[in-house]
């Protein structure tokens, strides 16, 4: 499972991952996070304040290559279950990738289960939906499980095609991004949305776009 070691000087007291008893969509508060926690996605673990960065070692924003209206370069990861899957392999449907910080965290947890509750709408507008974090099959594969997740996970360790997406981190770039793509029947991307702290409001505008190309 993927992680980031950030500084106390970064760490909210009050940040806790909470898991539900029940995983259905009726038992989902996922958190006790606010929702405007500016670390909502970020899996965290404390560091001595020694190790507290310098400003001329912080990396700054990459910006996105992949925009509205471009073709997105092909991959190739494993899902959860081990196997390989690449973007080609849905060619001639729309494909809605959305990239997350980690598993198991707070708004990514909220995410992948507002993707779920929303998956029958994504499969009547014919439409794939695929997430892709830097966590191994084995991490995906309990996330899915235990949150009862439809939808394909994508291991992208080492964050290769994060990065050759362009995929913006936040925080001088100690935060993975949370942006999600909304592809057409054509290959061709109608969306790129970024927010990474209202991690619901993807699957909104998702399906506005989904539902007019």
């Amino acid at each position: 499972m993927a992680s980031l070691t950030l500084p106390n000087h970064y760490i909210p007291t009050f940040l806790r991952s909470h898991s539900p008893n029940h995983p259905s969509s009726q038992n989902l508060p996922l958190l006790s996070t606010p929702p405007n926690s500016q670390f909502f996605g970020l899996k965290l673990s404390h560091s001595s304040l020694s190790s507290l960065p310098s400003s001329s070692s912080l990396k700054p924003t990459i910006f996105a290559k992949v925009s509205k209206g471009s073709k997105p370069p092909n991959f190739t990861l494993k899902d959860q279950n081990g196997k390989n899957v690449s973007l080609s392999n849905f060619k001639g449907k729309p494909v809605v990738v959305y990239f997350y910080p980690a598993d198991e965290t707070p708004g990514c947890t909220k995410q992948a289960c507002a993707f779920r509750d929303s998956y029958e709408k994504f499969k009547k507008a014919g439409a794939v939906v695929v997430g892709i974090s830097g966590d191994d099959p084995s991490s995906h594969k309990a996330f899915a499980s235990k949150y009862k997740l439809p939808f394909t996970l994508l291991s992208d360790e080492g964050n290769k095609v994060r990065k050759e997406w362009g995929v913006p981190g936040d925080f001088f770039g100690s935060l993975p991004g949370r942006e999600t793509y909304v592809i057409d029947k054509n290959g061709v991307v109608q969306l790129v949305y970024n927010n990474q702290f209202q991690p619901e409001k993807h699957i909104d505008e998702t399906l506005k776009i989904l539902q007019s190309i």
